[in-house]
């Protein structure tokens, strides 16, 4: 018997500025996020939260370039040719990727409720943490 589907999921198309990177998100939107670590805050990041198998790179996965910092556990994709944040592995969930929702095709987040998160109280675990990292310093 074929399961029931949840009315909630969506399919997005989504991709990077110069259209490089290419990629599909099947997941329920009921919620996006902000977060006020200083790396979300410099990019004015707002993201939806999927689970790891929600997200499909169809184009360009060659052209993705990482940022880690801190404790290396996130990883934060950018495409190398026009430097737009597509999409990241979160640190305190690392089977769920942030997805940038500013490169999703004709999606209005003015209809999603946002949730602010708190990323400046996570730990700074590396000893050469720059003094702009907010957070609790691990020594």
């Amino acid at each position: 018997m074929p399961q029931p589907q949840d009315e909630n999921v969506r399919s997005l198309e989504g991709s990077c500025h110069c259209g490089t990177v290419r990629f599909d998100v099947q997941a329920a939107v009921t919620e996006l996020t902000t977060c006020d670590c200083s790396l979300c805050k410099m990019r004015n990041a707002l993201m939806l939260k999927v689970p790891e198998q929600a997200l499909t790179i169809r184009q360009g996965e060659e052209a993705l370039t990482l940022y880690q910092w801190n404790t290396r556990r996130a990883k934060h994709y950018f495409c190398r040719h026009c430097g737009i944040y597509v999409f990241h592995r979160k640190r305190s969930m690392p089977d769920h990727f942030g997805i940038n929702v500013f490169c999703l095709k004709d999606f209005d987040p003015a209809t999603v409720p946002v949730r602010a998160t708190q990323g400046a109280s996570m730990t700074i675990e590396d000893p050469a943490a720059r003094l702009e990292w907010p957070g609790p310093r691990q020594a």
